[in-house]
């Protein structure tokens, strides 16, 4: 990004009157500068000495000082800097011209209105230098064009504080629908009872952390969910899969499979009678027709990942994400640290759930703590991989884990599994019972918990509660 004084010069959109009526408005009223330091940043002035001036007018008002032209002369001169802006005749010069009733609102709007052509203009400069030198993959090229823009975008609703009554004025039906649980929009169901009562769903915005060791069955749980979402009879909805280590031949294979309650290894060894045949060409037909879109780029990042969300939502909608795993992402540019990159990581998911509204699932490595661990190996918020800040920018943290794992002899804990909230930030912590088939790589309802609910039991999997919202 070129300076202010630089972009000034290249003709770039500037209105240095109103650059210079909103400085000289805050030396005749300097209450107004709080005002105009929650709209306005120094780089919004295109002029490198008005930058200078506003950024020491911030450091008096942080200090209490009162602004004035001899105070801000005086701080100019400690930062050696009052020559450069054009001395004391530039700062009597600000209010030169402004109006006995000044408009200081539109003053600043001005100013910024201005200050964002300039970033459209030098992003999009960016974006044609980087196409003209062809360095980078187109796709990485479109991406950051996206990114960029994306950005600007947000800098404008950074300043959206709103009270209470305003909120309530925007919920659609008012205050009574704002008090009616019935009028809410409900999270998105699992498929699993137990689970879906004690999360009321998965909600737009939350970033949903799953984690386990290896061969714990994180990835089967998570493509249990999304097949169940996608493949609803009633509501079938949108969801994206990232994966970040097995291919999309190999995931569809399983989620087939698991659908078709088909013996994987019976599968690839091709031994498989006509009604197996059946159920995989059902299955696979269910899977075909469902708005359920894979993605296997190995060498994925949160600004791609984000980039091809975007188009996926304006296209097809979209109601969940599903990223595995977290430890295989990569961050564009240079990190200190691995911890460090994992916590850009995490926290870019969570502004990406956010921003598009949906729930993201976020598989994640435990370290091998849980393994050291004397008499229960069952996982703690402690033992998530590399980064603290996991646990912090995640709404929901969900530890998958089979005791038989290391109880291999133990006949009666077959199949048991347990998925343990660790973490809810709007809810209870506790644990969900499941069963897992190991023949399906399928976790499935208890079947005391569906025939608490009024459902068969039997071999229902994730079952079908009616509408998933």
């Amino acid at each position: 990004m070129a300076s202010p004084s630089v972009a000034y010069e290249r003709g770039l959109p500037a209105n240095l009157d109103a650059e210079r009526f909103v400085l000289g408005s805050i030396l005749l009223e300097p209450m107004a500068f709080i005002g105009v330091a929650g709209l306005l940043e120094s780089a919004d002035f295109s002029l490198e000495a008005n930058r200078r001036i506003f950024e020491r007018m911030g450091e008096l008002y942080e200090r209490g000082d009162k602004i004035d032209r001899v105070t801000l002369a005086d701080e100019l001169i400690k930062k050696n800097q009052l020559e450069s802006v054009g001395g004391l005749t530039y700062l009597i010069s600000l209010d030169d011209g402004l109006p006995q009733i000044f408009n200081l609102d539109s003053y600043v709007k001005i100013v910024k209105d201005k200050s964002l052509l300039r970033k459209i203009i030098l992003s999009a400069q960016k974006v044609m230098d980087h196409a003209f030198l062809a360095e980078d993959e187109p796709s990485a090229i479109l991406s950051e064009a996206e990114e960029g823009l994306l950005k600007l975008s947000e800098g404008r609703n950074r300043f959206s504080l709103q009270k209470p009554g305003q909120i309530i004025d925007e919920f659609e039906g008012g205050l009574n629908s704002f008090l009616d649980p019935t009028k809410r929009r409900h999270g998105i169901s699992t498929g699993f009872l137990k689970l879906d009562e004690m999360t009321g769903g998965f909600r737009e915005g939350e970033l949903i952390i799953l984690a386990a060791r290896p061969a714990m069955g994180k990835t089967a749980l998570a493509l249990n969910m999304g097949t169940y979402i996608a493949t609803h009879p009633k509501n079938p909805q949108t969801v994206a899969v990232f994966s970040l280590e097995m291919s999309k031949e190999q995931l569809l294979t399983r989620m087939i499979c698991s659908e078709a309650r088909v013996d994987q290894q019976r599968f690839r060894s091709g031994y498989l009678d006509g009604d197996e045949r059946r159920r995989l060409m059902t299955a696979a037909n269910t899977l075909a027709d469902a708005p359920l879109f894979i993605d296997d780029s190995a060498a994925a990042n949160v600004m791609d990942i984000h980039a091809k969300l975007r188009r996926l939502k304006a296209e097809h909608g979209l109601s969940m994400v599903i990223v595995d795993y977290l430890q295989l992402m990569q961050t564009r540019g240079r990190a200190e640290n691995r911890v460090q990159e994992v916590s850009q990581l995490s926290r870019g998911l969570k502004l990406l759930s956010k921003e598009l509204r949906i729930p993201v699932v976020v598989l994640s490595q435990l370290s091998r703590a849980t393994e050291q661990r004397v008499g229960d190996h069952r996982p703690q918020l402690s033992d998530l991989r590399e980064s603290g800040s996991i646990e912090q920018d995640a709404d929901i943290v969900l530890f998958c884990f089979r005791e038989e794992y290391y109880k291999r002899d133990v006949e009666s804990l077959r199949g048991q599994a347990e998925l343990i909230i660790g973490k809810q930030r709007n809810g209870p912590t506790g644990t969900v019972n499941l069963f897992f088939r190991h023949e399906f790589t399928r976790f499935e309802n208890r079947t005391g918990d569906v025939e608490a609910a009024g459902y068969d039991g039997g071999d229902s999997g994730p079952i079908d509660l009616g509408d998933p919202f």
